[in-house]
């Protein structure tokens, strides 16, 4: 497999996210992909999709947190997100595991590495983790210029 870095043009977070536009400013962020559901906002430290909306031009929300299982066709919605959003992109889950495997899931793939190889290789970085479980997905895609 050819080796390959995290993208410079995706940004994922490594533990909460205190203040969502200052996160956004300091990444100089176009876009952002959520991957948390309206759940997370009421947690303690948590933050919502508005707030994300509120911070960038133009972002998605493909609700991955537990309990929803991280599968293939999970990945696949998140990987659509991706390609569909302006860079650079920020890319964040609740305290960063979900958010940094996809980063590197989606590098590997750009740089056209198998699924397979992906798993054999080593990482630096959390990868999905098969205790990752439950029910339920949903995507969504807003821009600031269109109603959602």
């Amino acid at each position: 497999m050819a080796d390959f870095e995290s993208p410079t043009d995706l940004t994922f977070n490594r533990g909460l996210i205190a203040d969502p536009e200052a996160f956004a400013r300091q990444a100089n962020a176009s876009s952002w992909l959520f991957l948390c559901g309206e759940e997370f906002a009421a947690m303690e430290g948590g933050m919502s999709y508005a707030s994300v909306q509120a911070a960038v031009p133009e972002s998605a929300n493909v609700v991955s947190d537990p309990p929803r299982v991280l599968d293939t066709d999970l990945a696949r919605q998140q990987v659509a997100a991706l390609d569909q959003l302006p860079r650079p992109t920020l890319v964040t889950c609740r305290v960063g595991p979900r958010s940094s495997a996809l980063v590197y899931l989606y590098a590997g793939l750009r740089a056209g590495a198998s699924a397979d190889e992906y798993w054999r290789e080593p990482r630096r970085t959390t990868r999905p983790s098969s205790d990752l479980t439950s029910s339920g997905r949903g995507s969504r895609r807003t821009s600031k210029s269109s109603p959602e």
